[in-house]
């Protein structure tokens, strides 16, 4: 996972190239890199370690060109070095790439470069695109950018979001994705790009959101769209109503913290847009009664926290609907031959909508000719593109790699969502869904009162930060919130950590633990 952002317009470049990497530091952090082109040369600087380093380079601050790329990598190939972090450029230096994502056939291709003369300086996969742009462009006679650019995608196997400056082309930028998120934001005359909407929120909400295999172009102030096969086509922004405020820190000392703290705002705004005097109204999803009778399954599938929030709604759906529920790891699914048809409804969970493993899994129910729906928190987004329906949790940008608001977020939504095909399956609870939906409505002011114990949590957490191994316990709907929990300590703390299921501690794990171990339990239920 990497970031990258974009620049081109009248400004100057450098300072918005870095405030966008620092937005997206959480992306990647072992090196970083800008490319600016100035007086028709590319200028490329860059260093391992933090984006904050960017700001010692001798002479970053006298770039005044108002076209540039810039990433904050997180290593896939090649240690994190200075020659190994982006930008990369082709032999000639005639060309600068920034690319998230990962070329498999990378090899395959560098071999063949090498053939025809092409050096190369860093070990990464990222470095064969320059180079392969550089090969198609050399061979035209016309000495077109963009089929250059197309035909080096094509010839990629793999996830990538490339963004593309050329010293051929010094006015000009393409940008083009597989698989990898990346959005462009439009100004007066200007635009940004980046990986996620957050690094570039402060400057436009406007935003254009690319398929695969979609390259758009930037030239003097216009933006044009084309196919995989060059055909042009048009593309409209969307409006983005997060507050741009929402990605800054305000005051907390890191964006975990702060993001703990938005959800009882989180979980309102979500509740808010689903539920309206106690009737149930959820914008985009028309399903019949009719055809959620002959629904026989409900596939669950997602990655790591979002899977978790699965695992917690699981119980609730069956439960309240009496469709049996399956809850599958995203990067599990495609591969053990699911059992899908047209009687099947899967549900795909992803914060960002960009999970790629989530959005394959995703494309497999459709062919099988299963109804899809995606549960996403970013408007627009690629699983939300590719489902039948979407629904939204309305957390805000999350900045945090571990999630919260969203988790919590996303556990409401389907909840909302249980309880609104119970009432169109007219199943007889009508009394219980009443207490449910009233049990809602006051959980954001029970999560307020939650957080006010924080400083019993500080307390706690003193007493075990030096633990080597941990527990969480739980039954029922609380063994989900166990592995998330466990989760959320492996992930912040580098502390081992295990969930499991209360009923299972005496069938192996209470071998493990000790006289002084710490272990969790959790009892709600």
């Amino acid at each position: 996972m990497c970031g990258i952002v974009g620049y081109i317009g009248n400004k100057k470049a450098t300072p918005i190239l870095i405030n966008g990497l620092e937005k997206l530091e959480y992306r990647g952090y072992d090196s970083a890199g800008i490319a600016i082109i100035e007086n028709n040369e590319i200028k490329v600087m860059k260093d391992k370690g933090r984006v904050k380093n960017l700001y010692n380079i001798e002479g970053i601050n006298n770039l005044n060109g108002n076209i540039g790329i810039a990433h904050t990598r997180w290593a896939t190939h090649g240690k994190p070095s200075q020659v190994n972090s982006h930008p990369h450029l082709d032999s000639q230096k005639c060309f600068a790439v920034v690319h998230n994502g990962i070329i498999e056939n990378y090899n395959e291709l560098r071999e063949k470069l090498i053939q025809k003369g092409y050096n190369f300086v860093s070990q990464t996969d990222t470095e064969v695109i320059p180079n392969l742009i550089h090969y198609y462009y050399s061979k035209e006679n016309n000495k077109n950018l963009l089929s250059a650019v197309k035909n080096a995608c094509m010839d990629l196997v793999g996830s990538f979001a490339i963004e593309v400056i050329s010293k051929e082309n010094p006015n000009k930028m393409i940008v083009v994705r597989k698989d990898s998120p990346l959005v462009i934001g439009e100004g007066k005359g200007e635009f940004f790009i980046a990986s996620d909407i957050p690094a570039i929120l402060s400057n436009t909400r406007d935003i254009y959101f690319l398929e695969n295999y979609e390259f758009a172009v930037m030239d003097n102030g216009k933006i044009d769209f084309y196919d995989k096969n060059l055909n042009p086509i048009k593309k409209e922004t969307k409006q983005i109503d997060w507050d741009a405020s929402a990605s800054e820190k305000e005051g907390y000392a890191h964006y975990m913290l702060k993001e703990i703290n938005e959800q009882p705002r989180a979980v309102r705004e979500t509740i808010g847009t689903t539920l309206n005097n106690g009737k149930i109204e959820i914008e985009g999803l028309e399903l019949s009664k009719e055809y959620l009778k002959t629904i026989n399954k409900i596939y669950i599938v997602a990655c790591g926290t979002a899977m978790h929030a699965g695992l917690t709604s699981k119980k609730v759906i069956e439960h309240l609907c009496k469709i049996p529920v399956e809850v599958d790891i995203a990067s599990e699914f495609r591969y053990r031959e699911p059992l899908i048809d047209e009687k099947t409804l899967a549900i795909y969970i992803s914060q960002s909508g960009e999970t790629a493993d989530t959005i394959a899994a995703l494309k497999l129910a459709k062919q099988n000719k299963a109804k899809t729906i995606a549960v996403a928190n970013v408007i627009g987004s690629s699983i939300t593109r590719e489902a039948d329906y979407s629904i939204y949790t309305h957390a805000g940008p999350e900045i945090a790699v571990a999630s919260t608001k969203a988790y919590t977020s996303q556990v409401i939504l389907l909840i909302v969502l249980a309880l609104y095909f119970s009432e169109i399956l007219g199943i007889d609870n009508k009394e219980e869904v009443q207490e449910i939906k009233k049990a809602i409505f006051e959980l954001p002011k029970k999560i307020e009162e939650t957080l006010k114990c924080a400083k019993e949590v500080e307390n706690f957490a003193k007493e075990i930060y030096k633990e080597k191994d941990m527990f969480f316990l739980g039954r029922g709907i609380d063994y989900p919130v166990c592995l998330e929990g466990s989760l959320k300590l492996k992930e912040i703390t580098y502390i081992h950590s295990e969930g499991y299921a209360a009923g299972e501690l005496k069938h192996g794990p209470i071998a493990l633990i000790d006289n002084g171990m710490t272990v969790v339990g959790v009892i709600t239920d």
